[in-house]
C-alpha cells in the first residue's frame, strides 16, 4: 500500500503529528460547550451539596450580582474578538457610578446619560488612537484606566466624598426594581445580549470584527473598514462599562469610589472562559454569559462554604483561567491540524 493511502489516525496520527477529523471535531465540541458543561456540573454538584444553593432567593441572587459583570463582559468580548484588549473598564465601570449617582440629583435622565456620554467619549478617544495612529491597545488602554481613576478620584475630593441618590428618586428603580417579578438588571442583560447576538451575526459588523481579529491584513486586503469598526468597538465597550456604572449606583443607591479595581481582570476572564479566543477572531457572545455565570457560581459556592475565606475566589477563578487559557491552546492546535 502507497503512503498516499494511509490515513491520519491511530498510531500513524501521532506519527505524524495530525489529528483524525473526529478528534477535530470534539476539539470544537469542547471549546465551544465545555464551559458551559462544567457550569451545569457544577450547579449540579452545588444542588446537591448546598440545601440553599438551588432556591430561588439564591439563584436570583446570583443573576442580579452577574449583571453587572456581564454588561461589562459584553464590551469586552467585542473588543477582544478583534484582537484587542481593553484594561480601562473596570475604572470606566466605578466613574460611571460616580457621575450617575452625582447627576441623579437633577433626574433619572441626567443620571443615564451624564456617564454614557464621559464614558463613551473615553472609550472613543483610546479607539480612535488605537486604529489611527496604530499604538497598542495594552498602552492606550492602561493610560485609559490611569485616567478614569483619576478623573474619579478628582470628582471624589481623592475619594473622601460619596454621592448618594437621593431618598425617593426614581433612578433607584432602574436596578432595585422589577418587571412582572423579574429583577430588572436581569432582563437588561437578556436585551443586551439579544443584541449582542443580532448584531454579530445579522450585520455586517461582526464578521467585520471576526475578520479582523483572524488577519487584520487580510481584512484591509479584502476593503473592510478596519479602522473604523475598532473605534466602534472600543466606543461600545466604554459605553456598556459606563451604563454598568450607572446599574451599579442604581442598585447601591451611591457611587462607591472603591469598586471596580481589578473589574477588567475579571472581565477578559469571563470573556476566555467562554471560548473567545485572546487572539481574536473567534468567540460568541452567548458564550461570555455563560462565563459569567461560572465566574459568579464559584463566587456562590465559596460563600456557601462558610469557612473558606474570599481570597479562595482568586485563587480558583485564577487557576480555572489559566486551565482554560492552555486547554484553548491545545484545542486551537487540533482544530487546525
Amino acid at each position: 500500500m502507497s503512503t498516499d493511502a494511509v490515513t491520519a489516525s491511530g498510531p500513524d496520527a501521532e506519527a505524524t503529528g495530525r489529528s483524525s477529523p473526529r478528534s477535530g471535531r470534539a476539539a470544537v465540541l469542547v471549546q465551544g460547550q465545555g464551559a458551559l458543561a462544567f457550569l451545569v456540573v457544577l450547579c449540579v454538584v452545588a444542588s446537591l451539596q448546598f440545601d440553599s444553593f438551588a432556591t430561588g432567593a439564591n439563584l436570583s441572587s446570583i443573576l442580579v450580582q452577574s449583571s453587572f459583570l456581564a454588561v461589562v463582559a459584553l464590551g469586552m468580548t467585542f473588543v477582544i474578538m478583534t484582537g484587542g484588549i481593553d484594561l480601562s473598564v473596570g475604572s470606566v465601570f466605578a466613574l460611571g457610578g460616580v457621575l450617575a449617582a452625582y447627576a441623579s440629583q437633577f433626574g433619572v435622565v441626567a443620571a443615564v446619560v451624564v456617564p454614557l456620554v464621559v464614558c463613551g467619549l473615553i472609550g472613543l478617544l483610546q479607539g480612535w488612537i488605537i486604529a489611527r495612529l496604530g499604538l497598542e491597545p495594552f498602552i492606550v488602554t492602561l493610560a485609559g484606566l490611569l485616567f478614569a481613576r483619576g478623573l474619579l478620584l478628582l470628582i471624589t475630593d481623592s475619594g473622601t466624598t460619596t454621592y448618594r441618590v437621593p431618598e425617593g428618586s426614581a433612578f433607584r428603580q432602574l436596578a432595585q426594581g422589577d418587571l412582572l417579578g423579574v429583577p430588572i438588571p436581569i432582563l437588561v442583560v437578556v436585551v443586551l445580549y439579544a443584541l449582542g447576538t443580532l448584531v454579530l451575526y445579522r450585520t455586517s459588523f461582526g464578521p467585520t470584527v471576526l475578520a479582523i481579529g483572524g488577519q487584520q491584513d487580510a481584512a484591509v486586503l479584502m476593503g473592510l473598514p478596519v479602522g473604523r469598526t475598532k473605534v466602534v468597538t472600543y466606543v461600545m465597550s466604554g459605553l456598556l462599562a459606563g451604563f454598568a456604572g450607572v446599574m451599579i449606583a442604581s442598585y447601591t443607591s451611591a457611587g462607591v469610589t472603591v469598586i471596580g479595581v481589578g473589574f477588567e481582570l475579571t472581565a477578559i476572564a469571563a470573556v476566555v472562559l467562554g471560548g473567545t479566543l485572546l487572539s481574536g477572531g473567534a468567540g460568541t457572545v452567548l458564550r461570555t454569559l455563560v462565563g459569567v455565570l461560572l465566574l459568579q457560581v464559584i463566587a456562590n459556592i465559596i460563600n456557601q462554604v462558610g469557612s473558606l475565606p474570599s481570597a479562595w475566589q482568586a485563587v480558583v477563578q485564577g487557576a480555572i483561567l489559566l486551565g482554560v487559557v492552555v486547554v484553548q491552546r491545545y484545542l486551537t492546535r487540533s482544530e487546525r491540524l
